[in-house]
């Protein structure tokens, strides 16, 4: 299924409206200062598996707007928060401040643990989860109530993409 998202992002007309929405990510309040890790092999600092296999005994938590706990719930940066807490990574609170303050990773080096993000308010870097591998990426949905997983290669979030970080490769921890 990778190999479909990668075909589906590049050969498709899905890539002028992913290359457009990252233009304008550009022209918004987005800092920029995140390079791009373009390398294909690139090994994650932290246990990654470890931090999948977490998030994935939490589907079915619910979603819970501001929350960010297993026992109240999650919104989707509490989720993403929560997981990473878990592993000595502290991470800022919200998926737009995420965005900005982690590393690029560009999608043919990403790897299970990385963060996806997407457009799904009109806003750049309004929704994260977490990529488990393959097509897949685990969320606290507000639509589905809960926390579930999710094919990066379904029509909503193809055009929603706008691309992805990794928690862990430059200081993440948040004053």
């Amino acid at each position: 299924m990778a190999g479909f998202f990668y075909f589906a992002l590049t050969q498709t007309r899905a890539l002028p409206v992913l290359i457009a929405l990252g233009l304008l990510g550009g022209c918004t309040a987005h800092s920029g200062r995140a390079p791009v890790l373009s390398q294909p092999r690139v090994a994650a600092p932290i246990g990654n598996k470890a931090v999948v296999n977490y998030a994935m005994t939490l589907r079915g938590k619910p979603y819970r707007w501001g929350k960010e706990s297993p026992r109240e719930g999650f919104d989707c940066s509490g989720f993403v928060q929560h997981v990473y807490s878990r592993y000595g990574v502290r991470l800022p609170r919200t998926a737009r401040q995420m965005a900005d303050h982690l590393l690029k990773i560009d999608q043919r080096a990403r790897q299970p643990g990385d963060l996806v993000f997407f457009n799904t308010t009109g806003e750049p870097f309004s929704h994260v989860g977490i990529y488990v591998g393959g097509d897949a990426f685990v969320h606290s949905s507000s639509v589905r109530g809960r926390v579930i997983v999710s094919a990066l290669s379904g029509r909503y979030w193809l055009q929603h993409f706008l691309g992805f970080r990794r928690p862990g490769w430059r200081e993440t921890q948040v004053r």
